[in-house]
């Protein structure tokens, strides 16, 4: 194995002057090209390397979803949000705008489009007819295994930051833009955090590595000289997980895309639920039936009062914003993510239907805080988040309220 980081000083671009290793395996010949998710140089380097004629098979570091979005501009207007908040992937459509508006500040800032490298390695493979292979793990799945891996606090953390990023139409740090040329989108996005978590690091970097090796290893079909275009920051974790993981890499993949979620027992959920209720318990047992009344009463009084107060930030409609405030006190016979903000989102979404052109518009509408009250796609995010930060808001008011009174 080689790794190559040599630079030219001079305007021509080879792509053997960019950032690569060479891997031979199993009779196949893999050719790593580390790039830069901002950078013209890249998109040159990879557009000679794919014309080359030296390589017959292409594989870019990208997934389904991602690749679709960077080549069909009406995909989002195909969606079908009700759905989506059925399947309680309301989230991670959220987290998706967050990067989407954090690319779309790039570009605008930089004047070229975050991942443009990879939208030409895949363009130019198919326009030379050459096997082109997506690579990557889908970006849903990467971060549902991150948030998995991350405890309660962690998990809110990351939340409210993306709602930030929502919200806030600021310049891309240079810090991020250098990060950018050297690393990886998802790390980028979410350095911050990363640099924190090894669990975050280990879902955004170090498993997509293994899966996007497995992946080469899998696609590779009758190429003997495969193109891997992949960020600079993939490039080691790829080439040594490609050059020694002996492990089977069909079984590798699907034990890299499992959410494990049947796994996963909610023991916080269960604590609180526990806590809330034998606080009632222990109120109405001790303080009689006065006392234990009060506390409930508290209790519905914060979390449906806050939970409003979200709808009402939020602009939901009324009904909307009803079905939540009725749901954020139920909180102990609430099924494990079933939020106050789930049943609010998907009542807007039934009552404001988005139309055709709210999908066309969310891109730039999600740019802007004023577009994310015009569009009805992101006001139905927005009541999802307010209305859920409104209730988890109110129940921990609640249970430190409750808890003075039962020790006072």
């Amino acid at each position: 194995m080689t790794i190559e980081t040599d630079a030219t000083p001079d305007n021509t671009v080879s792509w053997r002057d960019q950032p690569h290793a060479e891997i031979e395996r199993d009779g196949i010949r893999y050719t790593l090209l580390g790039t830069a998710h901002v950078s013209k140089t890249s998109v040159d380097a990879v557009r000679a390397a794919v014309a080359s004629g030296e390589f017959d098979g292409v594989a870019v570091e990208l997934d389904e979803q991602r690749y679709k979005a960077m080549n069909d501009p009406d995909a989002l207007a195909k969606l079908d949000l009700v759905k989506v908040i059925k399947e309680r992937k309301l989230a991670m459509f959220a987290a998706n705008l967050g990067l989407a508006a954090y690319q779309r500040r790039l570009a605008e800032q930089l004047g070229i489009e975050p991942g443009a490298e990879l939208k030409t390695a895949a363009s130019e493979a198919i326009a030379r007819d050459l096997p082109m292979n997506l690579i990557d793990r889908d970006v849903g799945q990467t971060f549902r295994r991150a948030m998995h891996k991350l405890g309660f606090w962690q998990r809110m953390k990351i939340g409210s930051g993306i709602a930030a990023s929502l919200f806030v139409d600021e310049e891309v740090s240079p810090d991020q833009i250098e990060g950018l040329k050297e690393g990886d989108m998802l790390e980028s996005s979410f350095g911050e955090f990363a640099s924190g978590s090894p669990a975050l690091y280990s879902a955004l970097i170090d498993e997509r590595d293994q899966y996007m090796a497995a992946r080469l290893r899998e696609t590779s079909g009758e190429s003997k000289h495969v193109l891997a275009v992949v960020g600079a920051g993939h490039l080691k974790g790829i080439a040594n997980y490609l050059a020694s993981d002996t492990r089977e890499p069909t079984a590798l993949i699907d034990e890299l895309s499992a959410s494990n979620k049947k796994k996963r027992i909610p023991w916080f959920s269960i604590a609180l639920s526990a806590l809330i209720l034998g606080g009632f318990a222990w109120g109405f047992m001790h303080g009689g039936a006065a006392f234990g009344k009060q506390l409930v009463i508290q209790w519905v009084a914060w979390t449906a009062g806050l939970t409003a107060l979200g709808g009402l930030l939020a602009l939901a409609h009324p009904l909307a914003n009803l079905a939540a405030t009725i749901m954020a006190p139920l909180k102990p016979f609430r099924p494990p993510g079933l939020s106050s903000g789930l049943f609010g989102a998907l009542a807007q979404a039934r009552l404001v239907r988005p139309t055709y052109a709210d999908f066309l518009a969310l891109r730039d509408d999600a740019l802007t805080l004023r577009g994310w009250y015009r569009n009805r796609v992101c006001r139905t995010i927005l009541v999802f988040m307010l209305t859920s930060f409104g209730t988890i808001a109110g129940e921990w008011i609640a249970i430190a309220n409750g808890a003075r009174h039962l020790v006072g």
